[in-house]
């Protein structure tokens, strides 16, 4: 009984550890897939009589990113699936190397009480003993030998059970393996589409090169004359406490770095279309895009902003290109929230984490920007070191 206990008990353990590995992968499947229909959405809002545009392959790149993640993760649990299968098979042929022992040892005990079911070859079985010793063992058998071939009988039942869970559990295993290997071969195709999709944008925005680079030099000017202010903004305030040390909640700049990695996203949902740093133009590759201090992140029409940590609003700029601009300061840290339309807070307020801050200027018929910077000090953070993945 003990036994069957403990081996109901692992069971249990392993299927609950198989169900919340399932539990895990679907979760991070449902984000990336959520990613996924958030690009379709913001991608059916670009008509297809319109030019293609730089956010138009920016947002087909990032879905193409984001399909490999998610077929990468298929693979990965169907990896996982596999291996857990193999140990599914090593315990299935233990079980039955253990049942084809029990049953051996059965049918000889079967066999046994069938040759000694006449009392008297069992009186001439005891009395054959070599001594008094050897006939009290040879009596204790015989007379045992019944009751240990009904305990025989119960545990073969039991290793039975259990190989037919084992068995069961294998199955089903298989089953999933299955459907992921399906739903694998369905997401490489939409891949295949995308990549196609990305190659035709590539090959169309090749041609407007000339009027791209007057676009990159008025683009240019607005990403530099953000950055000045946001420099001037930042230079003065650090003078400023320089003056008065007290000025400074080092406590919430602690808070602040210790939540690095943690801080969650400004908007509740949208895509990354450009990234922290220098890059190249995704198309025109002899071109460098503007320096970007920050993220720029593409979301629906008019969304809400939200303060990414607990600070107080230091203050709200309108800058050409980036319309009202809200800076925030957490200690030594600050944060800067670009592309407004409308601001629901204001100078000197304390805002807590999560708390509004406004709403985005509406950019296509479904969608809006937001350009986000963190800065320690005088010192520009990569955004994405900072927000949860």
């Amino acid at each position: 009984m003990r036994k069957v206990l403990l081996t109901a008990i692992a069971l249990l353990a392993a299927f609950q550890a198989y169900c919340q590995d399932v539990s895990e992968h679907s979760q991070r499947k449902q984000k990336i897939e959520e990613e996924i229909s958030f690009i379709n959405n913001q991608l059916k809002s670009i008509s297809t009589k319109q030019k293609a545009s730089t956010k138009q392959l920016m947002l087909i790149q990032q879905q193409v990113t984001s399909r490999r993640k998610l077929i990468k993760a298929i693979d990965d649990q169907i990896a996982k699936i596999e291996r857990q299968m193999v140990e599914k098979q090593r315990t299935i042929n233990r079980l039955q190397k253990e049942l084809d022992t029990l049953q051996t040892y059965y049918n000889n005990l079967i066999l046994n009480s069938y040759k000694n079911r006449d009392t008297k070859v069992w009186f001439m079985y005891i009395l054959g003993s070599e001594n008094i010793g050897q006939g009290y063992r040879r009596f204790v058998y015989l007379k045992n030998l019944a009751g240990e071939a009904n305990r025989q009988g119960e545990k073969i039942k039991e290793a039975r059970e259990q190989m037919k869970e084992e068995k069961g559990e294998l199955a089903r295993m298989k089953a999933d393996a299955g459907k992921q290997r399906n739903e694998r071969e369905s997401e490489y195709k939409k891949l295949k589409e995308e990549e196609t999709r990305s190659k035709k944008t590539l090959t169309s925005l090749a041609k407007t090169e000339k009027q791209y680079r007057s676009e990159l030099a008025r683009k240019r000017r607005e990403v530099e004359a953000l950055d000045r202010e946001i420099r001037r903004i930042l230079n003065k305030e650090i003078a400023s406490q320089n003056k008065d040390k007290t000025h400074i909640d080092y406590a919430l700049a602690g808070k602040f770095e210790g939540n690095r990695g943690k801080l969650p996203w400004p908007v509740k949902q949208g895509v990354i279309t450009e990234r922290f740093g220098v890059h190249n133009h995704p198309v025109y590759k002899n071109l460098k895009l503007p320096e970007c201090n920050g993220v720029t992140f593409s979301t629906e029409r008019g969304a809400e902003v939200f303060s990414v940590f607990d600070g107080v609003v230091k203050q709200i700029v309108v800058m050409p290109g980036y319309d009202q601009c809200v800076l925030i300061q957490h200690g030594t840290y600050f944060t800067f929230y670009c592309k407004l339309g409308n601001v629901a807070v204001k100078s000197g307020q304390t805002v807590a984490r999560g708390q509004k801050l406004g709403t985005l200027e509406p950019e296509t018929k479904s969608s809006s920007s937001l350009h986000f910077q963190i800065w320690n000090g005088t010192s520009k953070q990569n955004p994405e070191n900072w927000l949860v993945d």
